[in-house]
């Protein structure tokens, strides 16, 4: 059996294997998020949310998955009908593709690249294509207003968030997201993890991730009162359950890389207890908690405001903080708290 798996086929199947377990657990994920989302919406409405479908309502996500998958696809008699269809799989697929470098232990994962960072970037980056040809493709003005604002914004946030991002490495050393969990693994439990150290970008990256991934207060590219839905507003049935998986997907990635970047990945918080995938996906549930709170909670912020607060105020903020890391890493300075690489951890 050992020697079939080192064939070309063993590795096939190996790889395909472990593709389909990190799709499964995203899309039954992607249940429970949706679920979890509308209930703490409507806890702070002080309304009971989904409850019928299912015990505690907990299908109810299944039943409007159902009902938008056999809905009729309808495509607009102006609307450039290949571009129209391929854009929700590329919205959809490039955040999922993602998620084959996520570690959830040190041994539970896909990928174990050294540039597992990079990778991250380079095919989020790509995402805003789906967006872009999606309202280009509407043959719509409100579809399309909607997809220009959604580019800017998303490549607005990524410059912010690629420049926090570089302030870890700084402190690691390596492009690996292993290596900046373990960077992490002091003696002093979650007293050792990157939020003390990069405190300030804690916030800066959590703010950076809601614009990333168009969540409220800056769903802008969706303003319902302003563009109609955006460029969603032309779509229907399963190509709109595609948008709505993506964004989801996306934000849930964000909540991983928050895990991992900041608060230990899946390390214990406390020595001595065991350290396991377990700790990482209640880390991911703490996260994605407080991104439905703001949904719930904060007012949406106008156009001109979100572009202010990414250009005027995240950018030169990352920039001050990556040269102040990289003169506490070089010089190991606060005992090298940020400057693992050279002392160890």
């Amino acid at each position: 059996m050992a020697d079939f798996m080192d064939t070309g086929i063993g590795l096939a199947l190996t790889i395909m294997g472990h593709g389909l377990m990190v799709i499964a657990f995203v899309m039954i994920s992607l249940l429970f998020l949706v679920y979890g989302d509308r209930k703490i919406w409507a806890a702070v409405q002080m309304r009971r949310g989904p409850n019928v479908v299912g015990v505690f309502g907990l299908l109810q996500t299944v039943a409007d998955a159902l009902k938008y998958v056999v809905k009729e696809v309808i495509i607009p008699a102006g609307a450039d009908r290949p571009v129209f269809l391929i854009a929700p799989l590329i919205a959809f697929v490039m955040p999922l593709l993602c998620w084959a470098v996520i570690p959830f232990s040190d041994r539970l994962v896909m990928a174990d690249i050294n540039v597992a960072v990079l990778y991250i970037l380079a095919i989020s980056s790509l995402e805003v294509y789906g967006v872009i040809m999606g309202g280009w493709a509407s043959n719509s003005k409100y579809a399309f207003l909607g997809s220009l604002r959604s580019a800017a914004q998303m490549i607005s946030y990524e410059v912010s968030i690629g420049l926090i991002i570089i302030g870890v490495i700084l402190s690691t050393g390596s492009l690996n997201f292993g290596d900046i969990v373990a960077a992490q693994d002091g003696r002093f439990g979650f007293l050792s993890w990157y939020w003390l150290p990069h405190f300030p970008m804690v916030f800066l990256f959590f703010i950076s991730a809601l614009a990333e991934t168009n969540r409220p207060p800056f769903d802008l590219p969706e303003a319902e009162s302003e563009l109609v839905a955006g460029y969603q507003v032309e779509y229907g049935s399963t190509p709109f359950l595609l948008f709505m998986a993506c964004e989801y997907i996306a934000m849930f990635l964000m909540c991983a890389l928050m895990s991992i970047l900041f608060f230990g990945g899946w390390l214990s918080p406390v020595p001595g207890l065991p350290d396991g995938a377990i700790w990482m996906v209640g880390k991911m549930a703490v996260f994605f908690f407080l991104f439905a709170m703001v949904k719930a909670i904060v007012p949406r912020y106008r156009y001109d405001q979100l572009m202010r607060l990414g250009w005027k105020v995240f950018l030169p903020m990352s920039l001050i903080w990556v040269v102040a890391v990289a003169f506490f890493a070089q010089f190991e300075l606060f005992g090298g708290a940020y400057a693992r690489w050279a002392v160890g951890g």
